[in-house]
């Protein structure tokens, strides 16, 4: 059994997820992908992921986003933290950041995002820079 942490990438877009997955293997995470919100709700029950990253449109406009709700009104995956990485601000008149409510996730990326900014962002969720971000139930 390994001690790395697992991070689950979610993205419809085959470039952006072996990129980022090379990015983070090679900075010592295990990476399971999912290229849309049904694979994602698969893969969270097998692999068990410490962290996800998670685009918001894919199959459909709000996949990701109703992806991250089921997943915070779960009490099985609500401590999982969500780091949403899409350009679905660069289309109008869409206007998305991070809320309790409708998107309910840690942090909100615009692509495209820098190798270095994502495992930032990785790192300070999963408590490897600072505090552990402890998320409470919606």
């Amino acid at each position: 059994m390994s001690d790395r942490k697992k991070v689950l990438l979610v993205d419809d877009d085959a470039d952006f997820v072996e990129m980022n997955k090379a990015v983070l293997e090679s900075r010592g995470y295990e990476v399971a992908t999912a290229c849309d919100g049904d694979e994602c709700m698969q893969r969270v029950q097998t692999e068990k992921p410490d962290l996800i990253v998670l685009d918001i449109m894919m199959k459909s406009v709000g996949d990701g986003m109703f992806v991250a709700q089921k997943l915070r009104k779960d009490d099985a995956t609500r401590q999982i933290p969500i780091i949403v990485v899409s350009s679905v601000n660069q289309k109008p008149p869409f206007n998305i950041g991070p809320d309790e409510g409708w998107l309910p996730v840690d942090v909100f990326i615009e692509k495209p995002v820098a190798p270095d900014v994502l495992v930032d962002e990785v790192k300070k969720h999963l408590g490897e820079a600072g505090t552990r971000i402890e998320r409470g139930t919606p």
